[in-house]
This record gives C-alpha cells, structure tokens and sequence, in this order.
C-alpha cells in the first residue's frame, strides 16, 4: 500500500497564532492523497519562551483552541496529523504532559502519547542545562495506533536515544513510527541521524520525524534536518536548514519485504 507522509520543519515561535497561520497556509499546499500522514515538530504551536511558556498555552485534553485547529486541518484536507507534541493540562497540578496526539480526517482524535522520557540534560549550548521535568510530568504508556493504513507508533524526541521502546511498540505491530521532535543543534549535528537511521533498521520499520529548526527567541538553537527513513534504513528525503514541508510516497509493503527476508523479531533471544 501506498501512502503520502509529510514532514513539516517549524520554526516555531512562542506566539501560537502566528505558529498556526503559518502552519494552515504549509498544509494548504499538501498534494493530494488517499492517506496522507503529515507529521508536525515537537511543540509546533509555542516553542522559543520562559520557562512557563508551556504550561500558559495548556490544553484540556480534547478542548481548546490548538486541538480544534488540528482538527479543523485534518478535515478540510483529508489529512492524518500528528500533531507534533503540545501541552496538555494534568489534574490537581501546574504540570503538563507532552502529549503527541493523531488526528484522523473526520477531525477525531484517534490517539494520545505522552512523551516518556524527558530532556534533563546537559547539552554544550546556549542554553547549557535542559529541565523538562520542571514542567512536565512523565508518560508512563507506550503507543502504536491502528489506522486504516499502517500501525502507528508514536514518540517524542528524546525517547529516540531508547531503542527499548521502540522494540517494544515493533512487537506490537508498528509499521511507522513517528517522532516529533526539537533537537537542538549540538545533539542534532552529533546523532540525529545516526539514531533516526538505528531506529528504522532496528525495527524494520519506517520512520518520520519531523524536527524544530534554527535560532528561536529564547536563544535556544535546533538542528531541521527532518527526516523519513525507509525500512532498509535509507533516506526517502530529508530537509536542510529550513522550515516547510517535503512530502513523499512510501511503500508499506517495502516493511514485510524486509521483515520477511531478516526476521529479527523471531531470531530475539534476550526480551
């Protein structure tokens, strides 16, 4: 089976309204398709603020003006969106989740992910000290959505450097596994695609990550490159530097080629 996936590099700013007009006017020019996979970065709709840009712009889970523009999107384009990764408010907490959420062309959201692993870490940038969990709680579930053409399994940046989970959602039939993602420059230019590369091959499997690009308002500098990488772990096609879209055809059957050929999950000695 063919299907059109589509990587949307953002230079997303910490103004929601502006990171949506432009994003309806990349979606606009999206080609045509019966299934169409468009993949959005790692907080597309605020990104580049303080410290408490995140939790300002939160959303109740299934309510609130970012989830409804997605929506909106998805059904006037006949689109399946990944809708990158956005903060979702949590119960009884000013903390939010990293959720990343798929979006069907009926405008229903199919699935929510919230990212696993967060970014504590210190990177020879700028910003030198990264702290997610300051402001965001852990997901704890791992994610592959059934659509009506392909297992989706979704992820989130950071949890690329943990092939554990991407093992576990190739157990559970994943066929596509997205990531959303904001590399910054320095880790991106080291590993991003290396690991976008082991994690395709390792899982004989299609990735598509889309990724945060250029210097942001808050000094914070990520890498672009966005990717789709085939089951062989050969690049479909990939971005430089700048924000848009590229979009391409892959072929789904290209996965039980592979699978069939190097059976990796039937020769596994250590679960």
């Amino acid at each position: 089976m063919n299907v059109s996936v589509v990587t949307i590099q953002m230079h997303s700013s910490p103004k929601v309204e502006d990171n949506l007009t432009w994003l309806a006017q990349q979606l606009s020019k999206v080609e045509r398709a019966e299934y169409t996979l468009v993949v959005l970065p790692e907080c597309f709709a605020c990104f580049g603020g303080g410290e408490s840009a995140q939790q300002m712009v939160a959303e109740d889970y299934g309510n609130g003006p970012i989830q409804d523009f997605i929506a909106h999107q998805a059904k006037k384009y006949n689109l399946w969106i990944v809708a990158g990764s956005m903060p979702i408010k949590c119960p009884n907490t000013a903390l939010i989740s990293a959720a990343s959420l798929l979006f069907s062309p009926d405008g229903q959201c199919q699935a929510r992910y919230n990212k696993i692993h967060l970014f504590d870490v210190e990177v020879a940038d700028k910003t030198a000290v990264y702290r997610e969990s300051a402001t965001t709680i852990a997901g704890t579930e791992p994610v592959v959505v059934h659509t009506p053409f392909a297992n989706i399994g979704m992820s989130v940046c950071y949890d690329v450097r943990f092939p554990e989970l991407y093992r576990l959602m190739q157990t559970k039939g994943a066929e596509i596994m997205v990531i959303p993602s904001a590399f910054t420059h320095v880790t991106g230019k080291a590993h991003w695609d290396v690991l976008m590369r082991a994690r395709a091959i390792e899982n004989q499997c299609f990735i598509v990550a889309a990724n945060q690009t250029g210097i942001h308002q808050n000094g914070r500098e990520t890498y672009g490159h966005s990717i789709v990488v085939d089951p062989w772990g050969e690049v479909v096609h990939q971005h430089g530097e700048q924000s848009g879209l590229r979009q391409s055809v892959i072929d789904l059957d290209r996965v039980n080629q592979v699978r069939r050929k190097m059976p990796n999950l039937q020769h596994r000695k250590i679960l």
